[in-house]
């Protein structure tokens, strides 16, 4: 027979990784990560272009509307276990943070190696082992009563290189995006093998492939806090702002990955590219730039009319006018915009016509673009469904159905927004789920 352990984790991401410290009790317990990749945290050390956003400034009672219909669930585990908790166990570490323009909370270094060294040295100083390159094949109760393993049950726990017991069993295996780091699916088949049910699953926090794209060879223009609304048929879906980025196939950017939680192939979405600034503020400023210019040309007068607004960058011909800085208009940008409302290039502002400058507002500030599809497993941020919370305890992430069986992080059915919103529900379920392993075996003795 093998060593009985107080808790298996299957998982070396963030999730599991505070999970199996705050199980350990500070090495009183014996815990054990398996983790399937030669090392821990893959999916993290990519996070944030390898920054690691690792959660979101400000009072911790504002996440809640940041995760879709869910929020209400994670408040438990969020109020236990805040951003601010967060941070000072790093800064015990040594780990310094900082804090953008935006309210993302990134490590001083900008590395998410530090992050991931500071979880695993504070699990392996808790006496906790960690196993890479052993994935967990399959997991059954064997013994205590058939609900599930606690209360004197145990499950056993099956890899390629051995069989394990444990009074706990933690499911912290990530979702289906970024495969590649082990996050490819694999604890839906566990949690359905031990009754529970798993949502549907699909890519989520991920640019669009736009149908008929006519900005391919635009790939790397970027706008700062476009305004995107998102159609459903004809009826507006969702509406929000962000930055948004061209690529070759499509848009992406954090304000195409916050709306793409709520889209799905055959929607579309009309975008202002010039910040604060409505179809009808841009005829009226085109109008009025178009009478004090005459004879210059409508593409010049356009490199400026991001200044007739408040908000953006730097740079912009003309100015804010009212103390703000301009959003510049990149030159490729009016020229293409340009051709799509059939407007000569050479133009002045006195041939223009009415037609052309309704065009040219729909292409600025009302552009309709049909989302062929959404990016898949292998660029999504985040999985949208998994294990259904219906079935879990929000308190502890325990399960309803199955004794000593605990979920945490992006395997269960949360998908939060872009800003660290998402790692802070894994570090928060984590710290949940290891906490409750804890008063349990400390009130067994």
């Amino acid at each position: 027979m093998p060593n009985v352990y107080d808790a298996v984790v299957a998982g070396g991401g963030p999730a599991g990784l505070i999970c199996a410290e705050i199980a350990s009790g500070g090495g009183k317990n014996r815990v054990l990560v398996l983790e399937k990749k030669s090392g821990c945290g893959r999916k993290l050390l990519i996070t944030g272009q390898s920054q690691c956003n690792l959660t979101h400034d400000g009072d911790i009672r504002d996440f809640f509307g940041h995760y879709g219909g869910n929020g209400q669930f994670l408040k438990a585990a969020l109020m236990s276990f805040s951003n601010r908790d967060l941070l000072a166990a790093f800064a015990d570490c040594g780990l310094m943070t900082e804090t953008d323009k935006n309210g993302k909370v990134f490590p001083v270094s900008r590395k998410a190696a530090d992050v991931l060294d500071v979880l695993v040295k504070r699990a392996e100083a808790c006496g906790v082992i960690i196993k890479c390159g052993e994935p967990v094949r399959s997991v059954r109760v064997v013994c205590g009563d058939a609900e599930g393993g606690g209360d004197g049950g145990l499950f056993e726990i099956v890899t390629d290189f051995g069989r394990y017991l444990s009074k706990n069993f933690v499911v912290a295996c990530g979702g289906i995006t970024y495969p590649a780091t082990g996050s490819d699916g694999d604890g839906y088949a566990i949690a359905k093998s031990l009754g529970h049910t798993v949502t549907p699953v699909s890519p989520a926090l991920c640019g669009f492939v736009i149908g008929d794209y006519p900005f391919a060879d635009l790939s790397g223009i970027s706008f700062p806090n476009a305004k995107i609304s998102l159609y459903h048929g004809n009826k507006k879906a969702h509406e929000g702002a962000g930055d948004i980025l061209f690529t070759h196939k499509g848009v992406s950017g954090p304000g195409i990955l916050h709306i793409s939680r709520y889209a799905a192939a055959g929607d579309f979405i009309r975008v202002s590219f010039i910040e604060g600034m409505t179809a009808e503020k841009f005829r009226e400023s085109l109008v009025r730039l178009a009478a004090e210019n005459p004879k210059k040309l409508v593409r010049s007068v356009l490199l400026g009319i991001g200044g007739c607004c408040k908000g953006g960058r730097d740079g912009a011909v003309g100015g804010g006018g009212d103390g703000h800085e301009a959003t510049v208009i990149p030159e490729r940008f009016v020229r293409r915009a340009m051709e799509i409302a059939g407007a000569d290039e050479e133009v002045t502002c006195a041939h223009l016509t009415k037609e052309h400058r309704n065009r040219l507002a729909e292409a600025f500030c009302d552009c309709k673009l049909t989302i062929e599809s959404l990016g898949g497993i292998n660029e999504a941020m985040v999985t949208r469904g998994g294990v259904s919370l219906r079935e879990i305890n929000p308190k502890t992430m325990e399960s309803k159905l199955c004794k000593g069986l605990y979920f945490a992080g992006e395997v269960m059915d949360i998908d939060g927004d872009t800003g660290g919103y998402n790692l802070q529900a894994a570090f928060s379920t984590g710290h949940a789920a290891g906490a409750d392993i804890e008063k349990k075996l400390h009130s067994a003795g």
